[in-house]
């Protein structure tokens, strides 16, 4: 089996003990030799100052290349486009570009007054910068906002056309999921690279809200297999197992990245990455 290029996805933290929390993270996985690790942006642009904070942490203090999360909610364009300039000052220039999650307990998303309406107008912004490498969400499954699936591939392509280089989806659990969607996106012209989103299963309640929050479809053999395992006390030794074989099919199956939805708990990501034989990079130095 091919080693598989792998990436990270960090939260910037809100509390000391966070701080300390994603430290420890990245200690942990930054010598497994990321391409790139990404700092998430708050639900309705609340933590703007904690990612650009930690973005520009993360790069300076450990030579990773990082990849700052920018949103379009509840900001002007002059805003938003400040901000990604003070990460291209600050040496980062990957940003993954979304619409963003609307504040707690509002409708649904609505754009600033002076703001980006949508991911695509905000991509073709950052891309006539000519700063940026930019990276957007996918749903391998239907957007929840979403008409159908074909209209999450046909907005889909219209953010590569907008100027994004690679996608990242949203997580899911079976293979198959990824890729009946990698098809028919080849079917509908988009022949960028769609990397797939892992989920390693921390806690299985937490995991199941996530699902149904964005719309991840939850197969029956999966939920008996958690509720069992954690009876058993055997779910962490599950969680390692589905998310191995997961990573395994999809790396049979022609994927050559994965980007690990970390939620600044790194060890069972490790471990996977370690069964798919990613593993850390050590270097001999001082050596007689």
């Amino acid at each position: 089996m091919k080693t598989p290029r792998i990436s990270f996805e960090f939260f910037p933290p809100k509390s000391l003990e966070a701080s300390f929390r994603l430290w420890d993270t990245v200690q942990t996985l930054a010598p497994l030799e990321p391409r790139f690790v990404s700092v998430t942006y708050g639900a309705g642009g609340t933590t703007r100052e904690l990612t650009r904070d930690a973005v520009g942490t993360l790069h300076k203090a450990t030579g990773l290349n990082v990849a700052a999360h920018l949103t379009c909610v509840d900001a002007s364009r002059e805003e938003t486009l400040e901000i990604a300039d003070q990460f291209a000052d600050a040496g980062v220039t990957e940003i993954v570009a979304l619409r963003g999650d609307p504040p707690k307990g509002a409708a649904g998303f609505a754009p600033h007054p002076q703001g980006f309406g949508n991911s695509c107008e905000l991509i073709s912004a950052l891309a006539d910068t000519g700063k940026f490498i930019i990276r957007v969400g996918a749903y391998p499954e239907k957007h929840p906002e979403a008409t159908s699936q074909q209209a999450d591939i046909d907005w889909l392509k219209r953010k590569f056309d907008a100027g994004a280089s690679e996608a990242i989806t949203q997580f899911f659990f079976e293979a198959e999921t990824f890729f009946r969607f990698r098809d028919a996106c080849a079917k509908a012209g988009i022949n960028a690279s769609i990397i797939p989103g892992i989920l390693p299963v921390e806690n299985w309640t937490g995991t199941r809200k996530f699902a149904a929050a964005c719309g991840t479809q939850v197969p029956a053999w999966l939920d008996d297999a958690f509720g069992k395992a954690i009876r058993d006390d055997r779910h962490d030794l599950l969680a390692t197992a589905l998310a191995t074989e997961l990573c395994s099919d999809l790396i049979e199956g022609g994927a050559e990245d994965l980007h690990f939805y970390t939620l600044n708990r790194p060890e069972l990501t490790r471990d996977v990455c370690h069964a798919l034989g990613v593993t850390p990079k050590v270097e001999l130095r001082h050596v007689a």
